[in-house]
């Protein structure tokens, strides 16, 4: 396995150019239903986060209130639609409009999924999950490459929340992320409750996977709710629906992450049933209560 080294220069490229980074604070969604409670009140929140998606037009009212908004809060720019995980090559038309909202916002950090959403010309609304083998690897750190050289600066790449696995792995997920990380000098975007929901519904130890991962890498934090269902076996199986406030055993998970990783920037996602501005906040602050914690015990 690669060791990772967040410093390492693109291959067959310059290094990505510096920026700031996000605080280690918690943060929140920005959604369209807060902005004017935003603006009006001026919450202490550490960043806010944006679908990169949801903005690659010109004008309206998204940029509206995003440069307002922007102005004096740290940002995060989250992608979903760039298909890292794909076969076919990336869509630069959709990578050109990508560089030029990173360049309008210049937002202290860009991420992506391990995932795919495009096939022959399709976009497919959802994430879907590759087989972790030598092709797919090269594939992926290929597709990094491409970001990273194209954007001038370091991404990082989520972990994915899972429903079935592939016969065709040769590499445990873990193994697979660090392999391109290392590969790639890209950071990690290490999502909680996406290793709770994969870890269940592979019946595997959640803490386990988390130390197997490079966590020197992470630079930012995902947390979210799930929803509890069944497979056509009758099992348990958890989907990450981002529609719920963050389970009580994704918190106890998150807390053993900031043992193993430190204090990071941690983004409370909230996609659907979307609560009251304060609801958000309030996990913002758990987070925090969580990292000083944490911060305590290492300076006792």
């Amino acid at each position: 396995m690669t060791s990772a080294n967040p410093h390492r220069p693109i291959r067959g490229g310059a290094a990505p150019a510096a920026h700031a980074t996000l605080p280690a604070r918690g943060g929140v969604g920005l959604k369209p239903e807060h902005f004017r409670h935003i603006l009006d009140t001026r919450p202490d929140i550490g960043f806010f986060e944006v679908h990169a998606e949801n903005y690659m037009v010109a004008g309206g009212p998204f940029h509206h209130y995003l440069e307002r908004i922007r102005a004096d809060t740290p940002l995060s720019i989250h992608g979903v639609g760039l298909s890292i995980g794909g076969e076919g090559p990336l869509d630069e038309a959709h990578l050109d409009r990508l560089a030029a909202l990173l360049a309008r916002y210049r937002p202290e950090s860009f991420s992506e999924h391990l995932a795919w959403s495009s096939h022959g010309g399709a976009f497919l609304n959802d994430l879907l999950p590759a087989p972790y083998h030598a092709g797919t690897l090269a594939r992926v750190c290929a597709h990094i490459d491409r970001v990273q050289e194209r954007l001038g600066r370091r991404m990082l790449l989520e972990n994915p929340a899972t429903y079935v696995e592939f016969e065709a792995s040769t590499m445990a997920e873990t193994d697979f992320i660090s392999e391109v990380v290392g590969r790639t000098g890209c950071g990690l975007l290490l999502d909680v409750n996406n290793a709770y929901v994969a870890c269940v519904n592979h019946g595997r130890d959640a803490r386990a996977y988390l130390r197997a991962l490079p966590l020197t890498a992470v630079g930012e934090i995902h947390l979210a709710g799930h929803a509890h269902d069944v497979d056509a076996a009758g099992a348990p199986l958890l989907i990450d629906s981002h529609g719920a406030p963050v389970a009580e055993a994704v918190w106890d998970l998150y807390a053993y992450a900031i043992t193993l990783a430190g204090p990071q920037p941690t983004l409370i996602e909230r996609d659907n049933d979307l609560p009251a501005f304060p609801v958000l906040a309030a996990e913002a602050r758990q987070a925090e209560i969580v990292m000083a914690r944490q911060a305590a015990l290492e300076a006792a």
